[in-house]
């Protein structure tokens, strides 16, 4: 819920109560109205929402012909935020606002448009709250704005002052703000007509755009644009699973933000995603399938024509054009030049955003300020700010106390984006002119690591001017106020040039507690304005969703919510507060805390299991979060099999089944590789395996093999033949020790200076099965070449002619670190000790899923300085907190104690036993009846999941209750002892496959469909069971989404399982179900199999089936399953 909402909910109450409002409101409404200077837009939004609220009951009475009426043209993001900042200024309640809105749905983040493949939800992207089945939010009607949504305006009378719409309704105004925005800017190419060319600006060109590569097979796309706008659609067309080339006149991509240099390294970055660049091209046609090239046909695009010289034609099926924006000014054309245009376009406009009529204004991207049109989201936000004060004390009359006559003086063109996951920013005079003779720059230029940064000062060398930063911009708040604000350079400048990545550093320099500094440039918010929320919502209230939610701090485009959290978790702890670090809330502790506890009890056996840490530190059943949370705990410290004693419940998606979940449910194997060493009889097995259950191969970026598709009841089998040439389990599944790569070091290579195949092997048969708080992975490198890359790992070692260089809290990923140097020219057996020590520590202390880097990051510096490095050094090679003998014997006990799990499991019929596909029957259900596999380049893959919100997604019955009116009978389905303990089992009925549930913790018992309906996958027995709030619950292992289990609704959502009543009678199981052909007409397996079209699918739909089925039929004479 809204806080305005929500404190419109509790005046609600307090009134029907016969209650005036509280003197604390009264003090804040006149807090609001005061004359004070810090009555600065944005900086108390969360007090403006209170006096509003106020304001508008006691203005109820007042007619609306007495208030100015604003109409905003154009609800956009920038016609939004102005509404918003009107409001919060208009504490008189002077005004009413109506804003037209040509789009389906109410103003949405268009800055994170790609990210609407993630969740395929408009609502995502809103700027306020859910949209409704009509495109609207509560937040209009909660501030009496009249939303006209699908009306575009086709006139404005500047004389009469009115504003009509393409509905025909006609509204006059007082005010007129223009916020129509721009479109894309599509170039006269012959063939732009074709079925298949697309522009990229709205929710429903991507929709558009999905449904044609879909009905269409597209396998291939051009984006026509390499700038920031045709860099977003590049990837939009890469979520689509479409290759995607980025076509760019000029020849550099984002000419106006970089450089040769920057434009290198993001290509490089770009290229190994996939996706190809093509910069200097001249495109000269879009090519029908029919062949012509003219700009009347109709056919189909097929292909791409160049006028450069030895260019061939590019085949494509679909082209995306985004070169650029026009501003949207056809309706300021119309009105015979009351409304001033500028030569090439947009609304002339004046500090103030006046344009040249009376009471009509312009901001964003239609507006034209200085001969400039601004196609940033910041510079709107500003123009929306300073047009709203203006607004305010011209047209309302308010008086707001301000020092300074509102007025926007331009806008820094700064910015910070992550472009297709490359992080790219430039700041201040980025590219100053050729001749400009106070310049000197300095460059770092990292190919391999695909960094580039440039930095621009005086001749002096005593000013930074600007800069440009690829790949590596951690440290940009920093420089981007040296060069914009000014501030003293270090005695040698050339210090800021290194990224931080390359000083070892994680995260950025500490934010300024300075209350001017801006956070959010998106929509100019600075700490002092995060800060005044905060203490406005008090200890108990600030969290960090509905500070973001008050003070619009990273709202747009999220980069700064970091920043938002630190300074969150700061003043808490000013107000004698803190940022909860709790885990979950069952345990009001944080991993290390918990770990802490445990490992310290005078009492080990009475935290030895889940069950007793719950007892004796929790409360509850537990949750996805705390459970496997608590058994890697168990496992780092006893180290038992971890699908015993229990201990499966407490396991999550992957390691419940020692193997990967993959999509469609089925599992990976990965055999361990120690070394990436591997005999000629252990390739023969694994390759015979492979073919005999029909899984896909491949080979992994850690020098081993992967093997796709095995369902889990045939994962002992495939281990046991595995386990005949002494393969085990590579822990793939598991947070623990991935593996440890290595290059063929000196027993082969020329350069190599000691044996790194073997240390490597060595250092992997000794970690092997330790489980940590998150995966690790390990290298060695046999010399300074580093070919292992052993400066990306958690730990890596690189061999030197003395022995080896250690370095530790390296990693890959979405942010790569590199590792620091712990220790040199050391012996294997040194290394060891060290790393024994080290990673005991990280065991010991490390959060949740934290990574080593991260962690190492947040440790203190050294007794003398030297940052975190220097605290490890002194903890491990000093022992200078007494706790190496721990760390030893620790470590020792993990080594002695190894078992491998697969080879249990083999062994042993009972764990065997536990990878049973159902319960109540030998029958199994081949992994094709659940998910179509088809052919790739020779091997066989399960077809690609339908984006959310297509067919076979987010399942619905037909009927919310459809099995009310079936006659149903009580159907047993196995004894009490075949249904371990506190998780899901699968049960197979007729066609249909449902998933029991024994929470033995509270004696209860549930049933369920085993689909989960968000992707149709049979997996739901595989979640982890525990509780929210009270309410019992199942985490569907795929993507976590939480479902009750008493009544089958999801908690975080709007998607729901159907239930089924269970009893227990003795030592039997029963569930009362309708007759197997009536759940078998929902929930039957071959019915919900995913496929990659539309044959096959059962629709029964209108059908006499159905019909029986809604009007209950005579159940079958089934009694019993087992």
């Amino acid at each position: 819920m809204r806080i305005a909402a929500g404190v419109a909910l509790l005046l609600s109450a307090h009134e029907a109560q016969g209650f005036a409002p509280s003197t604390s409101f009264s003090r804040l409404q006149s807090t609001v109205s005061s004359n004070e200077p810090s009555t600065k837009l944005g900086a108390l939004p969360f007090i403006s929402k209170f006096s509003k609220l106020f304001n508008k009951s006691s203005a109820s009475d007042d007619s609306d012909a007495d208030k100015k009426r604003v109409v905003v043209i154009g609800n956009g993001m920038v016609g939004q935020r102005f509404m918003e900042n009107l409001l919060d200024l208009d504490a008189e309640n002077k005004c009413t606002i109506t804003t037209f809105c040509e789009e389906p749905r109410a103003a949405y983040n268009r800055v994170k448009l790609t990210s609407y493949f993630e969740t395929l939800d408009p609502s995502s992207l809103s700027m306020t709250s859910d949209f409704d089945d009509e495109g609207k939010t509560p937040w209009y009607e909660d501030n009496n704005v009249e939303l006209l949504l699908n009306d575009k305006v086709v006139s404005i009378d500047t004389e009469k002052k009115t504003v009509k719409g393409q509905s025909g309704k006609e509204v006059d105004y007082d005010v007129a703000v223009f916020a129509t925005g721009s479109y894309p800017f599509v170039p006269p190419i012959p063939g732009k007509q074709r079925p298949g060319v697309f522009v990229y600006r709205t929710i429903e060109d991507l929709e558009s755009m999905l449904a044609y590569v879909k009905d269409n097979g597209v396998t291939s796309a051009a984006v026509i644009g390499g700038g920031l706008l045709g860099l977003e659609a590049a990837k939009a067309v890469a979520d689509m699973n479409v290759q995607s080339h980025i076509i760019e006149f000029a020849p550099i991509l984002m000419c106006r933000q970089i450089d040769q240099g920057g434009h290198d390294a993001l290509v490089g970055k770009i290229e190994e995603m996939g996706l190809e660049v093509h910069c200097g091209a001249r495109t000269e046609a879009f090519v029908g399938e029919d062949g012509s090239t003219d700009s009347e046909s109709e056919s189909p695009v097929s292909a791409l024509r160049f006028s450069n010289e030895g260019w061939d034609d590019l085949p494509v099926q679909m082209v995306v054009v985004s070169a650029g924006i026009k501003p949207r000014d056809e309706l300021a054309r119309d009105t015979d030049g009351k409304v001033a245009i500028g030569e090439r376009g947009g609304i002339v406009v004046d500090d103030q955003l006046r344009t040249s009529a009376d009471g009509v204004y312009a901001i964003g991207e239609i507006a034209l300020y200085n001969n400039f049109i601004y196609g940033l989201i910041a510079p709107g936000y500003d123009m929306a700010g300073v047009c709203s004060k203006v607004v305010a004390e011209e047209e309302l009359g308010l008086d707001l106390g301000l020092e300074d006559s509102p007025a926007f003086t331009g806008a820094d063109l700064s910015t910070k984006l992550k472009l297709l996951g490359c992080d790219v920013a430039s700041f201040g005079e980025n590219q100053p002119p050729a001749d400009d003779p106070d310049v000197s720059s300095l460059v770092w230029n990292d190919p391999l690591g695909g960094i580039y940064r440039k930095l621009i000062f005086n001749k002096a060398g005593t000013k930074l001017r600007g800069g440009i930063l690829v790949g590596d911009a951690g440290d940009y708040t920093k420089l981007h106020a040296l060069a914009v604000k000014g501030g003293e350079l270090p005695e040698n400048p050339s210090l800021l040039l290194a990224p931080p990545s390359a000083r070892g550093v994680v995260e950025e320099e500490e934010l300024s507690t300075d209350p001017a500094t801006q956070v959010c440039s998106c929509n100019d918010v600075t700490r002092g304005d995060i800060t005044s929320v905060i203490h406005d919502l008090g200890v108990e209230g600030a969290n960090l969703k509905d500070v973001k939610a008050c003070s619009k701090a990273g709202t747009g485009c999220g980069g700064c919510e970091p920043d938002v959290k630190a300074i969150l978790a700061s003043e808490l702890e000013k107000m004698g507060g803190a940022l909860s670090n709790h885990m979950c809330e069952h345990f009001a502790y944080s991993r290390p805390e918990l770990m802490a506890l445990v490992r310290t009890d005078s009492d080990p056996d009475s935290v030895d299991s889940f069950e007793k840490i719950l007892a004796k530190h929790g409360h509850g059943d537990g949750c996805e979060i705390c459970k496997p949370a608590v058994g890697s705990i168990l496992a780092s410290i006893y180290n038992g099999v971890i699908i015993d004693d229990t201990r499966d419940q407490l396991q999550d998606t992957n390691d419940r089944s020692m193997a990967n979940m993959q999509r469609g449910g089925t599992y990976s194997v990965v055999p361990r590789v120690p070394g990436g060493e591997i005999t000629p009889e252990q390739l023969i097995q694994m390759g015979e395996t492979a073919k005999k259950y029909n899984l896909y191969s491949k080979i992994t970026g850690a020098q081993r093999i992967d093997f796709f598709g095995a369902p889990k009841h045939q994962l002992p089998d495939i281990w046991e033949e595995l386990g005949s040439v002494g393969l085990e389990s590579g822990h793939a599944y598991g947070k623990a020790l991935r593996t440890v790569k290595s290059c063929v070091g000196s027993t082969w290579c020329r350069y190599g200076v000691q044996d790194s195949v073997g240390f490597a092997i060595r250092v992997e048969n000794r970690y092997k099965g330790v489980r940590s708080p998150h995966k690790m992975k390990s290298a060695v490198s046999g010399c300074v070449r580093e070919c292992a890359e052993a400066q990306g790992k958690d730990f890596g070692m690189i061999a030197t002619e003395n022995g080896y260089n250690l370095y530790v809290g390296g990693n890959g990923g979405v942010n790569p670190v590199h590792a620091q140097l712990l220790a040199t020219d050391i012996d294997e057996d040194t290394v060891i000790q060290y790393l024994d020590r080290y990673i005991m520590y990280y065991i010991l202390t490390a959060d949740r899923l934290e990574r080593t880097a991260p962690w190492q990051a947040k440790l203190p510096g050294g007794k003398n300085g030297g940052g975190p490095i220097e605290h490890l050094k002194e903890v491990i090679i000093e022992d200078s907190l007494g706790i190496c003998d721990e760390l030893d014997r620790r470590m020792q006990h993990l080594v002695d104690t190894y078992h491998d799990e697969w080879a249990e499991v083999v062994k042993d019929p009972v764990r065997r036993n536990k990878f049973k596909q159902f319960v109540n029957t030998d029958d199994t259900q081949e992994r094709e009846e659940m998910i179509e596999f088809i052919d790739q380049r020779g091997q066989v893959r399960p077809t690609d999941w339908m984006p959310d919100g297509s067919p076979q997604t987010n399942w619905v019955p037909d009927d919310s209750d459809v099995f009310a009116r079936s006659e149903k009978s009580w159907v047993t389905v196995g004894k009490v002892a075949d249904f371990a303990p506190n998780v899901g089992s699968a049960i197979l009925y007729g066609d249909s496959q449902l998933a029991v549930f024994n929470n033995a913790k509270r004696g209860e018992w549930y049933c369920t469909q085993n689909m989960c309906p968000h992707k149709q996958a049979f997996v739901l027995s595989q979640g982890i069971i525990g509780d929210a709030e009270g309410v019992s619950k199942v985490a569907c292992p795929l993507h976590k989404k939480q479902f009750g289990l008493e009544d089958g609704k999801q908690l975080d959502g709007d998607l729901s399982l159907i239930t089924f009543p269970v009893r227990v009678d003795g030592d039997d199981v029963l569930v009362e179900l309708p007759a197997e052909a009536e759940v078998d007409a929902i929930l039957g397996t071959h019915g919900l199999r995913v496929h990659s079209g539309c044959e096959g699918v059962k629709d029964i739909s209108g059908t006499a089936l159905e019909a029986e089925i809604l009007s209950g039929v005579a159940n079958s004479n089934v009694t019993s399953l087992v």
